[in-house]
């Protein structure tokens, strides 16, 4: 009995008899209203009530069905999620780097998921990396070996490119991501026009070069101890924060004055190629 009188549709049948019967009622008082024209807007005034409940009920099964289609597609994001981190182990090069693609678009899609992927890709990066590139040398003499490496590399330079884009453009709005590479060993890692929060590779090595042409750095960045053999390239570049590069190396000129700190760079017992030119 308590649920029926709770239930919205009875209070709406109710309310409709009482608006069909007030509203006749009120029309008869005037004698210029016959009846037949009284109760037909007294029963549109009654239906008008239903209508409303109707409306009401459609919106409120769409919510219902939009909260179903959430849940269920946050279900399927958690499981590829799962799936692509436990392929990321799988022994065929193919198979991780299509993990990552995997991630990546996941990251695309659900934005909650963004930080979460560059984790994970940095956390690849991190792994340990042996190639005969970074030991020029010191040859492996080992052609199995050296083909396994290189296939590795080409994950890696995925995971590279992976990153990049899923990190926003500079010169737009919204969250920013961060980026910790510490430890890591990076290829060709290129952020141009990206926009960045905190940003820490220390103790990397770089092979190539690490480039941040027209992008945005809005959180600390942190190069302490890092090695890079290639390049470091600058241009354009906005640090808004504290920039720390304390013992440095890079075995390539490194142009400071085109880009753009917020405060002045800390390079105390960096190594920097000659013909270097420090920030003004």
């Amino acid at each position: 009995m308590r649920r029926l009188l709770r239930s919205p549709l009875l209070w709406t049948l109710l309310s409709s008899i009482a608006v069909l019967v007030g509203v006749t009622a009120w029309l008869l008082t005037d004698r210029a209203t016959s009846r037949g024209d009284a109760l037909k807007t007294g029963a549109l005034a009654g239906g008008a009530i239903a209508a409303l409940y109707g409306l009401w009920l459609n919106d409120r099964r769409r919510r219902t069905e939009e909260d179903r289609h959430e849940i269920e597609r946050s279900r399927i994001s958690d499981e590829r999620f799962a799936k692509s981190i436990e392929l990321l182990g799988n022994e065929a090069d193919q198979v991780r780097v299509g993990a990552m693609h995997s991630l990546a678009g996941l990251a695309r899609t659900r934005p909650e998921y963004r930080q979460t992927v560059l984790d994970v890709l940095c956390a690849y990066l991190r792994r340990p990396f042996a190639h005969p590139a970074f030991t020029p040398g010191n040859p492996w003499n080992d052609t199995e070996r050296e083909a396994e490496a290189e296939r590795e590399r080409l994950v890696r330079r995925a995971a590279e490119r992976l990153i990049r884009d899923i990190l926003p453009h500079a010169g737009t709005t919204g969250p920013t991501f961060g980026l910790n590479l510490s430890d890591a060993r990076i290829d060709k890692l290129e952020l141009t026009a990206r926009r960045v929060g905190w940003f820490g590779a220390d103790r990397s090595e770089v092979l190539h070069h690490l480039v941040f042409e027209n992008a945005e750095l809005s959180g600390k960045f942190s190069l302490n101890h890092a090695t890079i053999h290639g390049e470091l390239r600058l241009t354009g570049a906005a640090f808004k924060r504290r920039v720390q590069m304390d013992g440095l190396t890079v075995e390539k000129p490194v142009d400071f004055s085109v880009a753009t700190f917020a405060e002045p760079p800390l390079l105390e017992g960096a190594k920097l190629a000659p013909g270097t030119t420090l920030p003004s």
